[in-house]
């Protein structure tokens, strides 16, 4: 199984990195059920819950755009618990939103 249909410039990111199939963590918060519903989502390390969240957010942020406009204030926030998973958050959205013209900023 592939992922779901997704602009130009995310596809690009994921075969960049050789995501070919998503993870099942990915296809559950890539379903269209899950789409505009809060998600809470329990799996282990490794399992791609990020990169999930990543591209659920790219509906939002993106819509039907291949890049994004310049925005007088940023438009999304992620809140993450330690240091850490803050700088592992911005790793993943900073290769996942680079072709489309996204800024992740960590701090």
């Amino acid at each position: 199984m592939s992922f779901p249909a997704l602009t130009p410039p995310l596809a690009q990111a994921l075969a960049e990195r050789n995501y070919d199939s998503p993870t099942p963590v990915q296809l559950a918060v890539l379903a269209d059920d899950a789409r505009d519903r809060d998600l809470l989502v329990s799996a282990q390390t490794g399992s791609g819950k990020t990169l999930a969240y990543g591209l659920a957010m790219a509906r939002d942020l993106l819509g039907d755009a291949e890049r994004f406009e310049q925005a007088a204030a940023p438009l999304a926030l992620i809140v993450a618990p330690t240091r850490e998973l803050a700088m592992q958050v911005h790793r993943e959205l900073a290769w996942l939103y680079g072709h489309a013209g996204g800024r992740v900023v960590s701090c």
